[in-house]
């Protein structure tokens, strides 16, 4: 029996009702002590607790309230639950429908939750026989309930009749299918939330099985269908959809923003020239190259496109000759067939160094290549139709034949070789030197060749990517006094402040994503950005000072003027929301520091040359070659393009044999690195950078490889790139990414600052500033070699001049050079100085911290000092 409702209302029904007189004396016989006999009132109610009746007032007989007459109460209500003839109303009927659609419901949650992979819910007791759940038993006759519209004795007969029924029928069927039983009261509703339910609770599986099994390979999918074909299938909503691909930042990018364009300007005039850029952005996946940048390039310009690695400099050239498409914004042109040429970092790639230079030059012309070579097949065609004497045929290759001859015509393809000797010309290559062949050529020279297949195609616009990676003074003077007398509209990208103080009259400077215009030339720009940079700090401090005072009125006045605070908090958030918000400006940070691994010793000598004589094809480089390389030194080699620094370097790392003398390190633990001019010659192209920084590494753990490559500006996803796919500027940061996980006492750098940005440039020369051993160097960089260099070997008449003091040192020494480096100062720029000289054991020193005050605070130097010793020695 359920336990009794909390509080009841006891129905007390006179004599004349239809249960039986005795059988109601007998029931309510205990309660005559709680209850005064009314014999005239037909019927009373009266409020009765869930364990015992309430007490009525106080009595003159204190045995009403005895603890038996209590038991005996609720053994009398028991009783009286059993009376089957009780009147049940409506309300009370529908009352206990209700409570059993109720427990029925919570039966079969417990059955799905104990039976959802089709388990069956039948238990087996310790002596084998099967034991069925009891059925959720019906509620008790609320006897207690109000007694309003009483059923006649024919309905709660066919009502028992039925209860009856229903119980003996459950009670003989087995759990499962009373639990079978139970799902068909369940509304459309209740069986959809179940449906769900079920569905959500096989998806959670689903993805756990295919975590755990990630490992293997294979997915929940698989396994499923790698069973047993007599496995039961999956329950309907059981196979969850599939999961869709989280969205990338350049997703939702594309999807919010309107598809990137190429538009072509109206009412241009008769030879103007215009290639913009409006509102471009450019993001990979979640990283965000270019933010928004907006500017152009038109007839008369030679814009120098500054900023620092990593900022999408590259980028945007690429953009602008149509080799990539950028996220959102629009390519803005002056007229459809608008002829751009780029002249890449990498050109020396392209160049086949097989082919004699007129040959190189000529492999420009593709197209009209092409026209000529079938042109000559469609003559041999011609010449074997005509022996066949078929006339159809010959006429289909003389129609054919004709088509060629007016395309050839169209484009020129006869004058293709007076195009390319013109501009091998222009570039200063003699005619002798147009059979030799590519490799024969310096690497100065063989920009020349990049820079005339470039204009060889009559470009529109120019762009140049660093273009004097790899040129003495000489040829960057020659390229400079080019460029300017071209009309053409040219962009550069250089980390050359000479030469773009020389060339350029306009100046886009791109950082954090955006890019900022400045008319002149690279002198103008460091002026013009120093004072925006100057007038922005002072406007944004000034705003940030009347935001303190702002939030410091509203924090002293918040209880005192609610009201006002409210309105000032609300203009002061409006503010700091609209356009007219300055932002903070760029902070330039500490400088990025890095020292070479320790390595062994070195002993007083290091290498040395000895009678070197060297040349390739009867041309002499060097001879009679004496050199000396000494412990700590650090030797600078410089000479014009074609003086043979790079392959002095190469003989004395055993990498070519010369025809005379020898070149030898010295030492028995001399640790050498070599790093070499053209990255791509050294490094895997089909490997990660994060896979090409592991193979150099010892015994770093992952987290430190990972913090190392950080350093150098490989971050997130960019450690994942493969090394073809890198910049020019990237591959040098990898490879001296390597070499510092290389422990060395010999450096051996040929250009090592070639694609480096300024801070690169500066962050590599303090690390070979504080390098424990000895450095050979090439570099046509005068600053980078003034600051490192404490001797020059300067190769001059096919000869090596040793001086024995830094790059000021050699300048005094010819004051004709000196003469001609100093006129190319940029203003706002350092000038060449003396070699700073760094004692590394002082500095060293100098980091060491005292905590425990000065460095005699452990040692007595007086015993009369203190009143101790004072004591002490009085007693002696």
């Amino acid at each position: 029996m359920p336990p009794i409702p909390r509080r009841h209302r006891v129905t007390i029904l006179s004599a004349a009702a239809t249960v039986g007189a005795a059988a109601l004396t007998s029931a309510l016989s205990p309660l005559q002590n709680f209850v005064a006999p009314h014999p005239k009132i037909v019927q009373t109610t009266v409020a009765v607790p869930r364990a015992f009746l309430p007490p009525l007032a106080p009595s003159r007989s204190s045995a009403l309230f005895a603890k038996p007459n209590k038991a005996a109460a609720l053994a009398g209500l028991d009783q009286f639950d059993d009376i089957q003839e009780v009147t049940l109303s409506k309300k009370e009927l529908k009352a206990q429908e209700k409570q059993r659609a109720k427990e029925e419901k919570k039966a079969q949650a417990k059955a799905n939750k104990k039976n959802k992979n089709g388990a069956d819910a039948q238990e087996t007791d310790g002596d084998g026989d099967s034991e069925t759940h009891a059925p959720p038993a019906a509620p008790a006759v609320d006897i207690f309930a109000d007694a309003d519209e009483p059923l006649s004795l024919k309905e709660q007969m066919a009502l028992e009749k039925k209860n009856k029924k229903k119980a003996s029928q459950q009670a003989q069927q087995p759990a499962a299918d009373i639990f079978a039983e139970a799902d068909a009261p369940l509304s459309k509703k209740e069986q959809k939330a179940l449906e769900k339910k079920l569905e959500k609770e096989a998806k959670k599986a689903k993805a756990k099985a295919d975590k755990k099994n990630k490992k293997k390979g294979t997915s929940a999918d698989e396994e499923v269908e790698a069973a047993d074909d007599g496995a039961q299938p999956a329950a309907v909503g059981e196979a969850p959809e599939e999961e869709k691909k989280k969205m990338t930042l350049e997703d939702k990018i594309r999807k919010e923003r309107p598809p990137p364009r190429v538009r072509i300007m109206e009412g241009v005039q008769p030879g103007f020239v215009s290639l913009a850029l409006e509102n471009v952005g450019v993001t990979f996946k979640n990283q965000e190259v270019i933010k928004s940048v907006s500017w152009g390039v038109t007839t008369g310009d030679r814009i120098g496109l500054v900023g620092p690695n990593g900022g999408g400099k590259t980028t945007q050239v690429r953009i602008l000759a149509g080799e990539l498409e950028p996220t959102v914004g629009d390519v803005l042109k002056s007229t459809k067939d608008l002829r751009v040429a780029m002249l890449r970092q990498e050109f020396a790639d392209e160049l086949v160094l097989t082919r004699s230079l007129v040959d190189e030059f000529l492999s420009v012309f593709e197209e009209e290549n092409k026209i000529l070579a079938d042109l000559r097949k469609t003559e041999t065609d011609l010449e074997g139709a005509g022996s066949l004497e078929d006339p159809d045929a010959m006429q289909a290759i003389l129609d054919r034949m004709e088509s060629l001859q007016t395309r050839a015509d169209d484009k020129g393809v006869y004058q293709i070789r007076a195009r390319a000797e013109k501009a091998m010309d222009l570039m200063g290559f003699t005619a002798e030197e147009r059979v030799q062949p590519v490799s024969s050529f310096s690497g100065g020279w063989k920009m020349r060749i990049g820079l005339g297949k470039v204009l060889c195609r009559d470009p529109n616009v120019l762009l140049l990517d660093e273009p004097t990676n790899h040129l003495d003074l000489d040829s960057v003077e020659w390229l400079e006094a080019f460029l300017r007398e071209q009309n053409i509209p040219m962009v550069i990208v250089s980390h050359d402040r000479e030469f773009l103080d020389q060339v350029c009259n306009k100046i886009i400077d791109t950082e954090g994503g955006l890019a900022t215009k400045y008319d002149g030339n690279y002198s103008r720009f460091l002026q013009l950005k120093k004072a925006r940079l100057d007038a922005w700090k002072t406007k944004y401090d000034n705003q940030e000072k009347k935001i303190k005072e702002e939030k410091s009125w509203i924090q002293k006045f918040k209880v005192k003027q609610p009201e006002a605070v409210k309105q000032r908090a609300a203009k002061l958030e409006k503010m700091q929301k609209s356009k007219d918000y300055v932002q903070k400006p760029p902070f330039v940070g500490k400088p990025f520091k890095f020292r070479f691994p320790d390595a062994p010793r070195l002993g007083a000598e290091v290498a040395e040359v000895r009678g070197l004589k060297h040349g390739y094809d009867g041309d002499l480089l060097f001879e009679d070659v004496e050199l000396d390389v000494q412990k700590n030194e650090r030797v600078a080699i410089i000479g014009p393009n074609g003086s043979g620094k790079s392959t002095l370097l190469r003989i004395l790392v055993g990498q070519e044999e010369p025809h005379e003398g020898n070149a030898s390190i010295l030492g028995s633990n001399v640790v050498l690195n070599y790093f070499e001019q053209n990255q791509a010659d050294s490094l895997d192209l089909e490997k990660t950078v994060e896979d090409t920084v592991a193979a150099a590494s010892s015994n770093q753990s992952y987290n430190e490889l990972r913090a190392l490559m950080g350093q150098f500006l490989f971050k997130g996803d960019t450690v994942k790139k493969k090394v073809a796919n890198l910049s020019g500027g990237e591959k040098a940061r990898l490879t001296l990414c390597c070499m510092m996980l290389r422990p060395a006492n010999l450096l051996i750098l040929d250009e090592p600052t070639n694609h480096l940005d300024i801070p690169a440039k500066e962050m590599l020369e303090e690390a070979l500033q504080y390098f424990l051993g000895s450095v050979v160097l090439i570099s046509h960089d005068r600053y980078f070699v003034s600051k490192v260099a404490n001797s020059i070997c300067a190769i001059e008449s096919k000869r090596v001049e040793r001086y024995s003091g830094d790059y000021r040192y050699y300048m005094e020494k010819s004051a004709e050079w000196k003469a001609k480096v100093e006129a190319r100062y940029v203003n706002g720029v350092e000038r060449i100085e003396a070699a700073p000289k760094i004692n590394i054991e002082e500095d060293e020193k100098k980091k060491v911290r005292n905590f425990g005050g000065a460095k005699t605070a452990n040692l007595v130097t007086r015993k009369d000092k203190g009143i101790k010793n004072a004591k002490r020695n009085e007693s002696s």
